[in-house]
């Protein structure tokens, strides 16, 4: 069961899945449903402050290869154009509401690219991309415990 978690939370932390796959893989492994719901929010969570320190520290040094640069600027492009008249429009409630759709390139690895690209006060950015991921989360577990107990 323990191992079962830790895969979960890594899937968590994972920009492949975060915790809309987290979650559910926990769930069906057979893990405690609120024990998966805090730990992989709580891993989800963890990835802004890291993504801001690659972000600010590391992706300089990166940018210097061109693989790396064109990969970057893809991003960054994709980023834009997927969040960016929302966030410039709504502010953090934009941001929040981007990262809580629980689909496949939106959660708190885009949040954090847009909200760094657009130069969003840490602070907010981070609250924004909490209460977005909390609410993603917060889907992905209803439909999983639903799912699985057949209601």
């Amino acid at each position: 069961m323990i191992l079962d978690l830790i895969m979960a939370i890594l899937w968590s932390l994972s920009p492949f899945g975060e915790a809309k796959l987290g979650i559910p893989y926990g769930i069906m492994k057979g893990v405690n449903s609120y024990l998966v719901f805090v730990a992989c929010f709580l891993a989800n969570i963890a990835v802004f402050p890291l993504m801001m320190f690659f972000l600010d520290r590391i992706n300089r040094y990166l940018l210097k290869w061109k693989f790396y640069k064109k990969s970057a600027v893809f991003v960054a492009r994709r980023a834009k154009t997927g969040s960016g008249d929302k966030i410039e429009r709504f502010g953090f409630l934009g941001l929040a509401l981007f990262v809580m759709v629980p689909l496949p390139g939106t959660g708190v690895y885009a949040g954090s690219i847009a909200s760094y690209l657009f130069k969003i006060e840490r602070r907010q950015a981070f609250f924004a991309n909490a209460v977005g991921i909390f609410f993603s989360s917060l889907i992905v577990w209803l439909i999983a415990v639903f799912s699985t107990n057949g209601v």
